[in-house]
Order: structure tokens, then C-alpha cells, then sequence
């Protein structure tokens, strides 16, 4: 690794690859805490607990290394996908999208999703995290506490505003440098339908019926710098933190209705670390509920199917399944204008009705064409531009289940997206609203034409379930509550199992307004605060 690299020098590099062999060398047969997977959520809770000298953990991810150009380098973020470097799941056939079987691309390696995704840093809207804190029965979800948590983390490097923002943070927040011109236009073509400019989406905006704004985007100097690059990489030589890549946790072990340990395979071996204190599930919307499924904890009758003993029946495990579902609209340019940075640099969230409080629609510009596998049959432009439009809060709910007791086996994943009807009106204001924005006039000096839906185009049903594909946002399988169908309690401890508890986007009673990358990091902080209340930390 160069000195180009966020995350230290090369001298601090070295001693980071150093500390690592030993650990690595000498694998202990237990640790106070482990932590299964370092996404978003798993890297923030790893560094907070290894803050304490005294205390050893161990983070394991079943991916490899994020010491790759596809993954620092911004502009390269596309290429991840269908790569090494992603769980490559499939949704299963929706009939509902005319048979399609979305993939749902997951990240897997050391900054899970955070290392592979678009790098945008969306907090979630007001009514999201007040929504949690109803949920939950705790203030300490609330937009309130949320935002403290923000301005804690953040290390903002736009204009100073302490009410919303942090300087003095491990997370580095910029927005957009330099924008595209494409940027600027969908600025102005937003205010001339009325819908309000903010200098950040990240501070009033989430407070309001919504706005347009340059995105906020994790890139420094440069290059990507991902949650573990922002929390684990910079505490990486200390010997009390154990990384553990190319490493697949089978199942957690339990001693009754307490959790002990997990198992592993690594290498081809299959290892059981001992946990002194807990194990914590960050292994995202898709792989954590598959994991408390194979540890015995979930429905009843899923796990007799594939003959797994039952050790806590909840049956909301796998359940409650939410993701944004995108409808993108392209145009062609008149002449090219080369991507800028990640090549997503402006952002918008609007509503459908105007008697709804908070916005149920999300915008995202992209400076290249992303069509589906569908719509690309109506003919791609060589350059062009998608505003990548989407459903902020779906009505519609999959799950995950099951595809047999083999831990190697991919789950069964079915998002069920569009199978509530009102998630279909909803989407045709959505794409009636896209073309509105994208055929003004703010455009003419840069677009040519509307290549997709197309030029007098219908906006019909067809065409919203040929054009949707998933955000990569996915959550909601484990949620916290208090009802019959909630999997952890406000403190995250899974319900009936003791020392065991999961922190990442599966807990969310729903999908925030947004991104789900800077939620997951306040997941983790609160997971983190939780355990070092809990254990004296």
C-alpha cells in the first residue's frame, strides 16, 4: 500500500501488516468480543471496543482485503459488482416484476458494502429515527440522539455549521468537489419546479418535505475512504484487535439460550472461537438472518424443515425484508462529459402527494447510463446520464429464508418489490417527476435527447416493473421492537438468547429516507455504546 492511501503512512502501514501476522499466527481460542462481519456497522463496533487496551477483539469477514484500486479508487466503483468482492446474490423470480430475478449485489470483504458502494453519506430524514425511538421504546433512537451521534463522527470538510455537523470525527465528509455540469443543471431544474436548493441534504433538508443538493460523499484526497478505512485501519497495530479475512462464520454456538462462540471455517478448516463476554452479528440484511437461522434462532417451522434444533422461535427472523426499488430514466448528452469522482454527485428527495409530511421519493444522479437488463433493450446511449429514481419508503415487505442447513449455501432471497399497489402509484409520480426534471431546459445545453423511457414514451406499468432494480439497500430481516415479530430489543440483544446481539442495517424497522451507509454507522455506535455500558468499558 502507498502513502496515498487513507488510513497512515507507510511506516504506520507496515507496523499495521506487522501487528496482523502475529495476531494471525497466534489465534486464540477465545476473545472478550466477537464481532462477525466488518461492514459498515461491524468496523465502527470493532474500533470502539479496541479504544479499551483491555479488552481483546476479534473481527471476522469472509471477504478479503479492500488493498485494491477497484476499491480506493472512486470512479471504479461499478466494476466491484459481480466481482470477488460481492456476495452476488439473486433475488428470487418476482412475479410481480413479470418473472425477473433481480441480483442483489452485498459488498464482502473488509469494509463490506462501504467498500464496494457509491460512497454517498445520507444521515436518513427526522421522521426515520423518530420512528426507531417510537419503535423501540428507547429516546436514544431518536433524530435527536442521531444527531449527536453525526456530529460526534463526522470530520465535515464543507462550510462550517456545528448544529449539524462535526469537525473533529473519524469519519471524513465532503461534499461533492467540482461538480459535473450535469450536477449543477439537475440543481437548477429542481428549483425551477419549485422544490428547494440546500447547501448539504444532510442538515435542514432531512428535517423538511425535502430538497435538492450536491451529495455528501466518504472521499478524501481522492480516494475512497470506507468506514473500515475511517475506523478499523487507523487502530489496526494494536494487539488487542484480531482481523480475521477469508473467514466464513458458520453458525453461532450456544450453550442453551446463550451464546458462547461461533464457528468458523477458514482455509478449509472448520474452528470454534470461544467468546468471553459476546458476540455481536453485523453480517448485513441477507447473511444475518441466515446466520440466526442456522444457530437454532428464528421461525419453528423453517428450521424443522431443514432439521436444525430450535433454540429461540422468533418468528420475525428473515422477515419484514425492505429495499429501495430504483426506476432509472437516461438521456443521451450532445457531446460526452466524463463521469466526476464517483460519477453520483447530486442528490434529491421530494414527495409524491403534497399532504405527506416528509419525502417518499429519492433521487439520485448518475453520470452514465444504468439501465436494467430490460430497458436496455430501448437503446442505450454510448454517453448519457441516469437519474437513478426510487421509492424512499416502500410499502412492499420480502423476507429471507432458508435454502437448506448447508452454511455454504446461498439463502433464499425474495424482496417482493412492487407487490403492494401502492408502491406502483407511487412509482409513476416517481418517473413522472424524473422526466420533468431531466427534459428542462436546465439540461438543453448538455442532452440531447431522453433515451429511456424515451421520447413520448408511456409511463405504464410494463415499464416500471421492466425498469426496477434494487438500490443495494437492504434491511429490516431482524428489526428492533417490541411486537411478536421483532428479533432485538432497543439495546440490540437478540430476544431469549443472552450475550448475543446484531447491529447493522437488518435491525432498522424500516429503510431510512436514503442511503443506508451513515444509518448502518450510527447502528454501530450505538451497538458500541451499548456493550461498553454494559461490560464497564
Amino acid at each position: 500500500m502507498n502513502q496515498s492511501v487513507p488510513g497512515g503512512s507507510e511506516e504506520f502501514n507496515r507496523r499495521v501488516r506487522d501487528n496482523q501476522t502475529q495476531r494471525l499466527s497466534n489465534l486464540k481460542p477465545a476473545y472478550d468480543f466477537i464481532v462477525c462481519g466488518a461492514g459498515a456497522s461491524g468496523s465502527v463496533i470493532a474500533r470502539r471496543l479496541a479504544e479499551n487496551a483491555d479488552c481483546s477483539v476479534l473481527l471476522i469477514e469472509a471477504g478479503g482485503s479492500d488493498e485494491d484500486e477497484a476499491v480506493l479508487n472512486p470512479a471504479l466503483w461499478p466494476t466491484n459488482l459481480g466481482s470477488r468482492r460481492d456476495w452476488g446474490f439473486h433475488a428470487e423470480p418476482n412475479p410481480h416484476l413479470d418473472g425477473r430475478a433481480l441480483p442483489m449485489s452485498m459488498g464482502k470483504g473488509l469494509g463490506g458494502g462501504s467498500s464496494i458502494n457509491v460512497m454517498v453519506w445520507a444521515r436518513g430524514h427526522r421522521a426515520d429515527w423518530d420512528y426507531f425511538a417510537e419503535q423501540s421504546g428507547d429516546a436514544g433512537w431518536s433524530y435527536e440522539a442521531a444527531l449527536g451521534i453525526y456530529r460526534r463522527i463526522e470530520n465535515w470538510q464543507g462550510a462550517p455549521d456545528p448544529h449539524y455537523r462535526g469537525s473533529s470525527g473519524p469519519v471524513w465528509v465532503q461534499p461533492a468537489q467540482n461538480p459535473s455540469p450535469i450536477a449543477d443543471a439537475l440543481l437548477s431544474a429542481a428549483g425551477s419546479l419549485g422544490i428547494p436548493r440546500y447547501d448539504s441534504p444532510n442538515g435542514r433538508m432531512m428535517e423538511t418535505a425535502g430538497g435538492v443538493a450536491y451529495a455528501d460523499m466518504l472521499v478524501r484526497d481522492g480516494r475512497r475512504n470506507s468506514l473500515y478505512r475511517a475506523y478499523v485501519h487507523p487502530v489496526a497495530d494494536r494487539p488487542n484487535l484480531t482481523i480475521l479475512t477469508d473467514t466464513l462464520v458458520r453458525r453461532v454456538l450456544l450453550d442453551g439460550a446463550t451464546a458462547t462462540g461461533v464457528e468458523v471455517e477458514r482455509g478449509g478448516e472448520i474452528l470454534s472461537i470461544m467468546a468471553g463476554s459476546e458476540v455481536v452479528l453485523s453480517t448485513g440484511a441477507i447473511n444475518t438472518p441466515k446466520l440466526l437461522m442456522l444457530s437454532g434462532i428464528g421461525d419453528r417451522s423453517q428450521l424443522d424443515r431443514h432439521g436444525i434444533p430450535l433454540a429461540r422461535h422468533l418468528p420475525g427472523v428473515g422477515r419484514g425484508l425492505q429495499d429501495h426499488v430504483s426506476f432509472g430514466c437516461t438521456w443521451e448528452y450532445r457531446q460526452p462529459i466524463a463521469p466526476h469522482t464517483s460519477g453520483s454527485e447530486a442528490t434529491l428527495y421530494w414527495k409524491s402527494r403534497p399532504e405527506l409530511e416528509a419525502p417518499d421519493l429519492l433521487f439520485c444522479q448518475v453520470e452514465f447510463p444504468v439501465p436494467s437488463e430490460r430497458t436496455a433493450a430501448r437503446g442505450v446511449p454510448d454517453h448519457g446520464w441516469t437519474m437513478f429514481a426510487g421509492l424512499a419508503q416502500p410499502y412492499s415487505r420480502g423476507e429471507v429464508r432458508l435454502r437448506s442447513a448447508d452454511p455454504a449455501a446461498a439463502p433464499l432471497v425474495d424482496p417482493n418489490m412492487l407487490s403492494d399497489p401502492r408502491d406502483l402509484e407511487t412509482a409513476r409520480a416517481c418517473v413522472r417527476l424524473c422526466r420533468e426534471i431531466g427534459n428542462n431546459a436546465a439540461f438543453a445545453p448538455h442532452v440531447q435527447r431522453e433515451a429511456i423511457p424515451g421520447v413520448g414514451a408511456a409511463i405504464d406499468d410494463q415499464f416500471l416493473r421492466d425498469a426496477a432494480v434494487t438500490y443495494w439497500h437492504q434491511c429490516g430481516t431482524a428489526r428492533m421492537g417490541m411486537d411478536d415479530l421483532s428479533v432485538v430489543d432497543a439495546s440490540l440483544a437478540v430476544h431469549g438468547i443472552d450475550r448475543l446481539r446484531v447491529a447493522d442495517g437488518s435491525i432498522l424497522p424500516r429503510v431510512t429516507t436514503g442511503n443506508t451507509q451513515a444509518p448502518c454507522a450510527i447502528v454501530g455506535e450505538r451497538a458500541a455504546e451499548i456493550l461498553r455500558r454494559r461490560h464497564g468499558l
